[in-house]
C-alpha cells in the first residue's frame, strides 16, 4: 500500500481545518471582531469585488445558496453589507460593503493577519508553495473525477 492509499491524509486535512477555524474564531472574538469565520470569509470576498452577485459570491466562497443567503441576511442585520437589485436582472442582487462593513473588514484584517502569522509559525515561503501545490493537486483530482 502506498502512502496515498491511506485514509490518514483526509483525516489530517479535516482535523487541521477544524482546528484552524476554532483558532480563527477565538482570535476574532478575542480581537473584539463580531463576526463568525464564515461571515469573515464572505466579507473578505466582497471587499475586492464590490457589487459581486450573490450567486458568484456563493461560488467564490464554496457555499451553497441557502448558506450564503443566511450569512448575507445576518450581515445585513448587522449593517455590514447591503443588497442592491441588479440593473440587468431583477431576480439577482449585487452585494456591497457598507461603510461600517468596510471599517470592520479593515480592523478584522489586522486580527486575521496575526492569526495567520501565529498559525504559520516557522514554516517558510517554500513550505507554503508546497502546501498550495499539494492542495491544488488534490482539489483538481477530486473535481476531475
Amino acid at each position: 500500500m502506498t502512502h496515498s492509499d491511506k485514509r490518514s491524509y483526509y483525516f489530517k486535512i479535516d482535523t487541521t481545518i477544524k482546528r484552524i477555524r476554532s483558532f480563527m474564531q477565538k482570535g476574532l472574538t478575542d480581537g473584539g471582531i463580531d463576526l463568525t469565520v464564515d461571515q469573515w470569509v464572505v466579507i473578505d470576498h466582497i471587499k475586492p469585488k464590490a457589487g459581486i452577485s450573490q450567486n458568484d459570491l456563493a461560488v467564490d466562497t464554496a457555499k451553497d445558496a441557502p448558506t450564503i443567503t443566511r450569512i448575507l441576511d445576518l450581515l445585513v442585520e448587522k449593517g455590514l453589507i447591503r443588497r442592491q437589485m441588479a440593473d440587468d436582472d431583477r431576480r439577482k442582487f449585487n452585494i456591497y460593503l457598507t461603510e461600517e462593513g468596510a471599517n470592520l473588514h479593515q480592523n478584522a484584517l489586522i486580527v486575521i493577519g496575526e492569526i495567520r502569522r501565529k498559525s504559520w509559525g516557522t514554516l517558510s515561503d517554500e513550505d507554503y508553495e508546497h502546501l498550495v501545490r499539494i492542495m491544488d493537486t488534490i482539489h483538481k483530482n477530486v473535481i476531475d473525477n
